[in-house]
C-alpha cells in the first residue's frame, strides 16, 4: 500500500495538476490575512472555506490524473480498484492536510494575532472539515462516477455552492456561520469538532460510493 501511495504521490507531483488549487489557497490566505490583527474564528472560518474548494479542485485534478487505459493498469498491478483508490484518497487527505496546517500557520506570521490552544484546536478543526467535504465532493464528481468532463464540472460547480452558500447546512456552512461571529474560539471547540466528526463520516460514505459506481462502471 505505501509503495502505491508512493506511486500516486510521484504522478501527480509529474503531472503538476496540483499547482492550480494550492497556490489559489496560498493565495487566498495570504490575503486575506495580510496584516489582519482581528480574532482568529472568523479568519480560519474564511480559511475552512477556501481550503474545501480548493481540496474539491485538488482531489477531481488527482482522481483524474490517469487515463482509464493507465488507470486499468495500475488496478492490475495493485490486486484491486479498491486498493487504487484508497492510495487516491490518502493522498488527498495528506495534501489537503499539508495545506490545512499552512492555513494554520500563514495567518499567525501574515498578521498580528496571540494564538492559544482553542484558536489552534478550532482553526485545524475547521480546516480539516473543509478538506474533507472537499474530497468528498471531488470524489463523486470525478471521472469514476460522471465520465463527461462538462456534467462533472456543473455537478462540482452546483455541489460546492451548495455546501458552501445554504444557511445553516452541516458542516461547513454553518461552521463557517458560527465562527465569523465569534471572538473567542473555547466555546467553539465541540462544535468544531462535531463538524469535523460528520465531514470524515462523510468521506467515509463518499469513498463507498465512488468504489461501488465505479466498480459497476468497470
Amino acid at each position: 500500500m505505501i509503495a502505491l501511495v508512493r506511486y500516486t504521490t510521484a504522478t501527480l507531483l509529474h503531472s503538476q495538476r496540483y499547482l492550480a488549487p494550492v497556490l489559489l489557497f496560498l493565495a487566498a490566505v495570504g490575503i486575506s490575512s495580510s496584516n489582519d490583527s482581528g480574532p482568529l474564528p472568523p479568519l480560519y472560518g474564511l480559511c475552512a472555506g477556501v481550503l474545501f474548494v480548493c481540496a474539491t479542485w485538488f482531489t477531481i485534478a488527482l482522481i483524474s490524473n490517469e487515463d482509464p487505459a493507465h488507470r486499468a493498469i495500475t488496478i492490475v498491478s495493485a490486486g484491486s480498484s479498491s486498493r487504487v483508490l484508497l492510495a487516491s484518497v490518502t493522498v488527498a487527505i495528506l495534501g489537503c492536510a499539508a495545506l490545512a496546517v499552512v492555513g494554520l500557520v500563514l495567518p499567525l506570521f501574515a498578521g498580528v494575532h496571540n494564538a492559544g490552544a482553542a484558536d489552534l484546536i478550532v482553526g485545524g478543526a475547521a480546516e480539516l472539515t473543509g478538506a474533507a467535504m472537499g474530497i468528498s465532493i471531488g470524489l463523486l464528481v470525478s471521472r469514476l462516477v460522471i465520465q463527461r468532463q462538462g456534467y462533472a464540472l456543473v455537478a462540482a460547480i452546483a455541489l460546492v455552492l451548495t455546501v458552501l452558500l445554504v444557511p445553516g447546512l452541516p458542516p461547513v456552512n454553518a461552521m463557517i456561520r458560527l465562527m465569523a461571529s465569534a471572538t473567542r474560539s473555547a466555546p467553539l471547540i465541540w462544535p468544531a469538532l462535531g463538524s469535523l466528526t460528520l465531514a470524515l463520516a462523510l468521506l467515509g460514505l463518499a469513498a463507498a460510493a465512488t468504489q461501488f459506481i465505479a466498480t459497476r462502471k468497470e
